[in-house]
Protein backbone atom coordinates (compact mmCIF):
# COMPACT_ATOMS: atom_id res chain seq x y z
CA UNK A 1 0.00 0.00 0.00
CA UNK A 2 2.86 2.37 0.83
CA UNK A 3 4.41 1.74 -2.60
CA UNK A 4 1.09 2.44 -4.33
CA UNK A 5 0.63 5.78 -2.55
CA UNK A 6 4.24 6.90 -3.04
CA UNK A 7 4.28 5.89 -6.72
CA UNK A 8 0.96 7.62 -7.34
CA UNK A 9 2.21 10.83 -5.71
CA UNK A 10 5.45 10.63 -7.70
CA UNK A 11 3.75 10.14 -11.07
CA UNK A 12 1.01 12.67 -10.31
CA UNK A 13 3.31 15.48 -9.18
CA UNK A 14 5.89 14.79 -11.88
CA UNK A 15 3.31 14.68 -14.66
CA UNK A 16 1.50 17.78 -13.42
CA UNK A 17 4.78 19.69 -13.17
CA UNK A 18 5.84 18.68 -16.67
CA UNK A 19 2.44 19.41 -18.22
CA UNK A 20 2.19 22.69 -16.24
CA UNK A 21 -1.34 23.66 -17.37
CA UNK A 22 -0.91 27.20 -16.02
CA UNK A 23 1.50 27.95 -18.86
CA UNK A 24 -1.22 27.10 -21.40
CA UNK A 25 -3.75 29.54 -19.92
CA UNK A 26 -2.68 32.66 -21.88
CA UNK A 27 -2.96 30.87 -25.23
CA UNK A 28 -6.31 29.34 -24.23
CA UNK A 29 -7.69 32.74 -23.21
CA UNK A 30 -6.51 34.37 -26.41
CA UNK A 31 -7.98 31.46 -28.39
CA UNK A 32 -11.49 31.85 -27.00
CA UNK A 33 -11.45 35.64 -26.71
CA UNK A 34 -14.02 37.21 -29.00
CA UNK A 35 -15.67 33.84 -29.71
CA UNK A 36 -19.13 32.73 -28.66
CA UNK A 37 -19.58 32.61 -24.90
CA UNK A 38 -20.09 28.84 -24.60
CA UNK A 39 -17.08 27.84 -26.68
CA UNK A 40 -14.60 27.90 -23.79
CA UNK A 41 -15.56 24.62 -22.07
CA UNK A 42 -15.85 22.88 -25.45
CA UNK A 43 -12.35 23.98 -26.48
CA UNK A 44 -10.91 22.99 -23.07
CA UNK A 45 -12.63 19.59 -23.25
CA UNK A 46 -11.45 18.96 -26.79
CA UNK A 47 -7.87 19.96 -25.94
CA UNK A 48 -7.60 17.88 -22.76
CA UNK A 49 -9.11 14.80 -24.40
CA UNK A 50 -6.66 15.09 -27.31
CA UNK A 51 -3.77 15.59 -24.89
CA UNK A 52 -4.82 12.54 -22.85
CA UNK A 53 -5.16 10.41 -25.98
CA UNK A 54 -1.63 11.45 -26.98
CA UNK A 55 -0.32 10.44 -23.53
CA UNK A 56 -2.13 7.11 -23.78
CA UNK A 57 -0.85 6.46 -27.29
CA UNK A 58 2.80 7.05 -26.47
CA UNK A 59 2.45 5.12 -23.22
CA UNK A 60 1.13 2.07 -25.07
CA UNK A 61 3.28 2.42 -28.20
CA UNK A 62 6.45 3.36 -26.33
CA UNK A 63 7.95 -0.13 -26.25
CA UNK A 64 7.32 -0.56 -29.98
CA UNK A 65 9.12 2.73 -30.63
CA UNK A 66 12.05 1.52 -28.53
CA UNK A 67 12.33 -1.76 -30.42
CA UNK A 68 11.71 -0.29 -33.90
CA UNK A 69 14.34 2.45 -33.60
CA UNK A 70 16.59 0.39 -31.31
CA UNK A 71 16.45 3.09 -28.62
CA UNK A 72 17.57 2.30 -25.10
CA UNK A 73 15.62 3.53 -22.11
CA UNK A 74 18.81 5.03 -20.68
CA UNK A 75 19.30 7.15 -23.79
CA UNK A 76 15.74 8.41 -23.49
CA UNK A 77 16.35 9.28 -19.83
CA UNK A 78 19.39 11.36 -20.80
CA UNK A 79 17.49 13.18 -23.55
CA UNK A 80 14.49 13.61 -21.27
CA UNK A 81 16.68 15.08 -18.56
CA UNK A 82 18.07 17.61 -21.01
CA UNK A 83 14.58 18.51 -22.26
CA UNK A 84 13.24 18.86 -18.71
CA UNK A 85 16.20 21.01 -17.67
CA UNK A 86 15.84 23.38 -20.63
CA UNK A 87 12.08 23.72 -20.08
CA UNK A 88 12.53 24.17 -16.34
CA UNK A 89 15.25 26.77 -16.84
CA UNK A 90 13.06 28.73 -19.24
CA UNK A 91 10.19 28.58 -16.72
CA UNK A 92 12.52 29.65 -13.91
CA UNK A 93 13.71 32.63 -15.95
CA UNK A 94 10.13 33.57 -16.82
CA UNK A 95 10.73 33.24 -20.54
CA UNK A 96 7.61 33.07 -22.70
CA UNK A 97 8.25 29.70 -24.29
CA UNK A 98 4.80 28.20 -23.91
CA UNK A 99 2.91 31.22 -22.65
CA UNK A 100 2.73 33.23 -25.86
CA UNK A 101 -0.69 34.68 -26.58
CA UNK A 102 -2.12 35.34 -30.00
CA UNK A 103 -2.39 38.82 -31.40
CA UNK A 104 -5.63 40.32 -32.67
CA UNK A 105 -4.60 39.70 -36.27
CA UNK A 106 -3.92 36.05 -35.55
CA UNK A 107 -7.34 35.68 -33.96
CA UNK A 108 -8.99 37.21 -37.02
CA UNK A 109 -7.24 34.71 -39.29
CA UNK A 110 -8.48 31.64 -37.38
CA UNK A 111 -10.92 29.66 -39.49
CA UNK A 112 -11.41 26.74 -37.18
CA UNK A 113 -10.90 27.43 -33.47
CA UNK A 114 -11.50 23.79 -32.61
CA UNK A 115 -8.56 22.81 -34.80
CA UNK A 116 -6.35 25.10 -32.71
CA UNK A 117 -7.60 23.21 -29.66
CA UNK A 118 -5.82 20.13 -31.02
CA UNK A 119 -2.69 21.87 -32.18
CA UNK A 120 -0.99 23.79 -30.72
CA UNK A 121 -3.05 23.79 -27.50
CA UNK A 122 -3.30 20.03 -26.88
CA UNK A 123 -0.09 19.15 -28.72
CA UNK A 124 2.49 20.45 -27.92
CA UNK A 125 1.38 23.01 -25.28
CA UNK A 126 -0.22 20.44 -22.95
CA UNK A 127 1.32 17.18 -24.15
CA UNK A 128 4.76 18.19 -25.34
CA UNK A 129 8.07 16.35 -25.80
CA UNK A 130 8.72 16.35 -22.05
CA UNK A 131 5.34 14.81 -21.24
CA UNK A 132 5.75 12.19 -23.96
CA UNK A 133 9.23 11.31 -22.70
CA UNK A 134 8.03 10.96 -19.11
CA UNK A 135 5.08 8.76 -20.11
CA UNK A 136 7.26 6.48 -22.23
CA UNK A 137 9.94 6.10 -19.56
CA UNK A 138 7.43 5.60 -16.74
CA UNK A 139 5.50 2.99 -18.73
CA UNK A 140 8.74 1.16 -19.56
CA UNK A 141 9.74 1.17 -15.89
CA UNK A 142 6.31 -0.08 -14.74
CA UNK A 143 6.81 -3.80 -14.26
CA UNK A 144 3.41 -4.60 -12.76
CA UNK A 145 -0.16 -4.00 -13.84
CA UNK A 146 -0.73 -1.95 -10.68
CA UNK A 147 2.08 0.48 -11.56
CA UNK A 148 0.68 0.93 -15.06
CA UNK A 149 -2.81 1.45 -13.67
CA UNK A 150 -1.46 4.09 -11.30
CA UNK A 151 0.26 5.85 -14.20
CA UNK A 152 -3.01 5.76 -16.14
CA UNK A 153 -4.94 7.20 -13.18
CA UNK A 154 -2.32 9.95 -12.78
CA UNK A 155 -2.72 10.88 -16.44
CA UNK A 156 -6.50 11.02 -16.00
CA UNK A 157 -6.23 13.20 -12.89
CA UNK A 158 -3.76 15.58 -14.56
CA UNK A 159 -5.99 15.81 -17.65
CA UNK A 160 -9.03 16.61 -15.50
CA UNK A 161 -7.04 19.17 -13.52
CA UNK A 162 -5.89 20.74 -16.78
CA UNK A 163 -9.49 20.96 -18.00
CA UNK A 164 -10.71 22.69 -14.85
CA UNK A 165 -7.69 25.02 -14.80
CA UNK A 166 -8.34 26.05 -18.40
CA UNK A 167 -12.05 26.75 -17.97
CA UNK A 168 -11.33 28.63 -14.76
CA UNK A 169 -8.23 30.39 -16.09
CA UNK A 170 -9.71 33.89 -16.04
CA UNK A 171 -10.84 33.44 -12.44
CA UNK A 172 -7.46 31.97 -11.46
CA UNK A 173 -5.60 34.88 -13.01
CA UNK A 174 -7.91 37.38 -11.30
CA UNK A 175 -7.27 35.70 -7.92
CA UNK A 176 -3.52 35.11 -8.02
CA UNK A 177 -2.73 37.88 -10.49
CA UNK A 178 -0.05 37.82 -13.16
CA UNK A 179 2.69 38.04 -10.54
CA UNK A 180 1.29 35.03 -8.68
CA UNK A 181 1.10 33.08 -11.91
CA UNK A 182 4.74 33.89 -12.68
CA UNK A 183 5.82 32.84 -9.19
CA UNK A 184 3.99 29.52 -9.52
CA UNK A 185 5.47 28.86 -12.96
CA UNK A 186 8.97 29.61 -11.63
CA UNK A 187 8.36 27.18 -8.77
CA UNK A 188 7.27 24.52 -11.26
CA UNK A 189 10.40 25.25 -13.26
CA UNK A 190 12.60 24.67 -10.22
CA UNK A 191 10.90 21.34 -9.49
CA UNK A 192 11.18 20.34 -13.15
CA UNK A 193 14.92 21.07 -13.11
CA UNK A 194 15.34 18.80 -10.08
CA UNK A 195 13.45 16.03 -11.91
CA UNK A 196 15.71 16.66 -14.90
CA UNK A 197 18.87 16.09 -12.86
CA UNK A 198 17.54 12.77 -11.53
CA UNK A 199 16.54 11.64 -15.03
CA UNK A 200 19.85 12.68 -16.60
CA UNK A 201 22.13 10.91 -14.11
CA UNK A 202 19.88 7.83 -13.95
CA UNK A 203 20.30 7.49 -17.71
CA UNK A 204 23.99 8.41 -17.70
CA UNK A 205 24.99 5.98 -14.93
CA UNK A 206 24.86 2.77 -17.08
CA UNK A 207 26.99 4.39 -19.79
CA UNK A 208 29.61 5.42 -17.23
CA UNK A 209 29.64 1.89 -15.76
CA UNK A 210 30.20 0.39 -19.21
CA UNK A 211 33.04 2.82 -19.92
CA UNK A 212 34.74 2.07 -16.60
CA UNK A 213 34.19 -1.68 -16.75
CA UNK A 214 37.41 -3.66 -17.26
Amino acid sequence: MKHIVSYFLYTLTSLFTIVNPLSAMPFYNSLIEGSETNIGPRIARRATIAAFVAMLFFGVAGKFVFSFFNISIDGLRVVGGILFFISGYDMLQGRETRTKSMSASERLNIQDVELRAITPLAIPLITGPGTITFIMVAMHESVTFVDRAILFVSAVVVSLATYFILIGSKRIISIIGESGQKVFIRLMGLILMMIAVEYFFAGLRPYVHRLLAP
